[in-house]
């Protein structure tokens, strides 16, 4: 019945000029009817997609390599209240930031300009980070999205191989809900069909993320933005560190956006990408570990310090 399924799509005459076929889309959203570039063909338009240097990537704890010049940021204006523009981009919903918020450190040179955050998430019970550690996909993630100074767009970033740096943030599901994660949703549920766009007043990236002196053990490799073009101008940030997320958040958070297509928004994640030959560093806070093991490490540090030792 696959075959045949498969078949049946194949046999399908190819859309008219200006249909979908020309549009990129997540697995999520391809069917017979509507035969959009899923992840496996961006690249058949968008050339970089099938680049050496793709994300996501799956993290293997045991291969990555210490590194000391990835040293601690400084986090600028996570603090300051701001107004942000909450955008539905027909593919994700996008928080966009002012100029205030800021980066630096980090083992990247010079100062990064905060342009806006997104998450990736999958359906209901179903993980949708798009980084793996160890080949363990975590409910959600979230991306804050910097460009280097002076550069004045991500277009004008993306022909430095570190134009652009992104924080990853992994979710990991917990018993209660996150404080301010229900700021997040209602936004979302403003914004539900594609083009449409409302404001957070008086919002805090603080209080979503922790404070950048929590912040001190990461992974970082060199990569691409992981929807097309896929420019290859990333240097990714992987923190060690989890944020909550309730189940019912994680219900709520699914169900309050359609894509282009009008389909809901649901699995907005790329398959995770060959590493070609490529390193993935880790900071020198602290041993690569898992992120589910970090209960383990707060509430029993003697017993953890045994087994590491």
């Amino acid at each position: 019945f696959a075959l045949l399924f498969t078949h049946l799509c194949i046999s399908l005459p190819p859309p008219k000029a200006g249909q979908s076929a020309s549009q990129w889309c997540y697995q999520s959203q391809y069917s017979c009817d509507d035969t959009c570039r899923d992840p496996g063909h961006w690249a058949a338009q968008f050339p970089s997609c099938g680049g050496l240097r793709q994300s996501p990537i799956n993290i293997v704890t045991s291969k990555v390599r210490m590194n000391d010049a990835l040293q601690p940021f400084t986090f600028i204006g996570h603090t300051s209240r701001i107004n942000v523009t909450v955008e539905n981009k027909g593919h994700s919903a996008h928080f966009v930031l002012p100029q205030l918020v800021r980066l630096t450190g980090g083992g990247l040179s010079g100062q990064y300009r905060a342009a806006q955050f997104h998450f990736h998430w999958g359906g209901r019970g179903r993980p949708g980070s798009e980084h793996t550690i160890d080949g363990e996909r975590f409910p959600m993630e979230m991306h804050i999205v910097h460009i280097k100074e002076p550069y004045g767009s991500l277009a004008e970033a993306e022909h430095d191989m570190a134009g652009i740096a992104l924080l990853a943030f992994l979710f990991e599901e917990a018993a209660e809900d996150h404080p301010r994660l229900d700021t997040i949703i209602t936004a979302l549920g403003r914004v539900q069909n594609n083009g449409s766009s409302t404001v957070i007043p008086n919002f805090r990236l603080s209080d979503l993320v922790p404070s950048a002196r929590e912040l001190h053990s990461y992974y970082r490799y060199v990569g691409s933005m992981t929807t097309p073009g896929c420019e290859q101008a990333v240097a990714w940030t992987v923190f060690h560190r989890t944020l909550p997320i309730s189940s019912r958040q994680l219900d709520d958070i699914v169900q309050q956006c359609r894509f282009w297509t009008g389909q809901p928004m649901m699995d907005i994640f790329r398959p995770t990408q060959p590493l070609d030959g490529r390193v993935v560093y880790r900071s020198q806070a602290s041993a690569a570990l898992k992120p589910g093991l970090q209960l383990w490490v707060t509430v029993l540090p003697a017993v953890l310090g045994t087994l590491l030792h």
